[in-house]
């Protein structure tokens, strides 16, 4: 139970890290906008799979993943000097597209309230 508890404070501290560093410390042209939305912990804490939601056109999405791949060591060397740990995790990012998921659902549920509106004006005509 000690190790859940670690792994979720480790967890927490790493998504503001990564987002501190790519908000202040990265000045790759092709990482737009970027943000963190989960990190995953492995248990040993020697992993850490970051997700990474991106606004854009999918061509931006996928400069600002091969970015963040590139800049993967850069980030995790600055992660080890910010972080009192034996082991710096690895740096894996992934992309998260639930942001847009939920975007998309939130406009559905929209169009249908709109017709249903709609439709109940016209029937009080």
């Amino acid at each position: 139970m000690a190790n859940e508890k670690r792994v979720r404070q480790m967890s927490q501290l790493l998504k503001e890290e990564v987002s501190k560093i790519l908000l202040n410390e990265i000045k790759d042209p092709r990482i737009g906008f970027a943000s963190i939305t989960k990190v995953e912990v492995s248990s040993d804490l020697k992993h850490a799979k970051v997700m990474v939601s991106v606004i854009g056109s999918e061509q931006e999405k996928k400069e600002t993943m091969e970015g963040l791949h590139q800049a993967r060591n850069y980030i995790r060397k600055l992660i080890g000097e910010r972080l009192s740990t034996y082991h710096t995790p690895k740096v894996i990012f992934r992309y998260d597209n639930s942001i847009e998921k939920g975007v998309h659902i939130s406009n559905l549920i929209d169009d249908v309230i709109e017709e249903d509106e709609k439709r109940k004006e016209d029937s009080e005509e």
